[in-house]
């Protein structure tokens, strides 16, 4: 994947409202949970996701919190495969707390 330009990034950025951009190549999203063990295995099915694509986020667990970041190494930004795990991440968040 090539990097996307600023437009596209705020374009891909509006579809995702909960996700933020930090500095300029990374897109972050946290995540709360009622309970510890919630957030552990919250990040076991993103690890699943990040497998299948390839593509590793960065993720942090502050006890009932999770933060995802994703960039792109290779492109040194953000790529379409950031939005595309991003909204997949979004998608597992949804299916198991709403």
């Amino acid at each position: 994947m090539t990097k996307i330009s600023e437009e596209e990034i705020a374009r891909k950025l509006s579809t995702l409202p909960d996700w933020k951009r930090k500095e300029s190549k990374w897109i972050e999203r946290r995540y709360r949970f009622k309970e510890y063990l919630d957030g552990i295995a919250f990040v076991n099915k993103i690890a699943s996701l990040a497998e299948n694509e390839n593509h590793h986020p960065f993720i942090a667990i502050q006890y009932k919190m999770v933060i995802v970041s994703l960039t792109s190494w290779s492109e040194n930004g953000l790529t379409g495969l950031d939005f595309k795990l991003a909204r997949q991440i979004d998608d597992v968040y949804l299916a198991n707390h709403n």
